[in-house]
């Protein structure tokens, strides 16, 4: 059992910069893949980034590449996503989400434990 818990979220202008954290319960943090998704109003639950286990891996939406950075402290049992360069089009609800190492990382439906989200906004 993993319980999740996102901060960092808020209010920011276009160009600027938020970094998101989640903290996760348990003692096998190690041995999870997580991920970030984000929800707009309106639209699906999505993808934005995820890291393997061993933080050796990473994955990003093509709209987030080289503004967005996924890492992970597994003596902390943390998981960041820094988010710079961010535009109007980021405003969406944030969540960090784990699952047992599984090769299928990358789908929706392979985890199994959810943050309650934080908002993120970005003004024009």
């Amino acid at each position: 059992q993993v319980q999740l818990v996102e901060s960092g979220g808020g209010l920011v202008q276009a160009g600027g910069s938020l970094r998101l954290s989640c903290a996760a319960s348990g003692r096998t943090f190690s041995s999870y893949d997580m991920a970030w998704f984000r929800q707009a109003p309106g639209k699906e639950r999505k993808l934005v980034a995820a890291i393997r286990w061993s933080g050796r891996t990473t994955y990003y939406a093509d709209s987030v590449k080289g503004r967005f950075t996924i890492s992970r402290d597994n003596a902390e049992n943390t998981v960041d996503l820094q988010m710079n360069s961010l535009k109007p089009e980021d405003t969406a609800d944030y969540y960090c989400a784990a699952a047992s190492r599984n090769d299928q990382f990358l789908q929706h439906s392979t985890y199994n434990y959810w943050g309650q989200g934080t908002q993120v906004t970005v003004s024009s």
